[in-house]
């Protein structure tokens, strides 16, 4: 479900992008998963330093 709104919103920007001939609307789709992203960090029941301590302290 949620892909499916992020594909909405890459296919309206771009769309509304080339129509309107502004670049700043391309900019749309990575905004939106940016805040995504926040949120879901945001609902972590940590501390904000500690949550984001851990997510860089992941080792690969």
């Amino acid at each position: 479900m949620l892909v499916w709104i992020f594909v909405f919103i890459t296919i309206f920007s771009v769309f509304l992008g080339l129509k309107l001939q502004r670049k700043r609307l391309f900019a749309l789709p990575l905004l939106a998963i940016a805040v995504f992203m926040l949120i879901e960090i945001i609902k972590v029941p940590l501390p904000l330093w500690d949550t984001i301590t851990f997510i860089f302290d992941l080792k690969g």
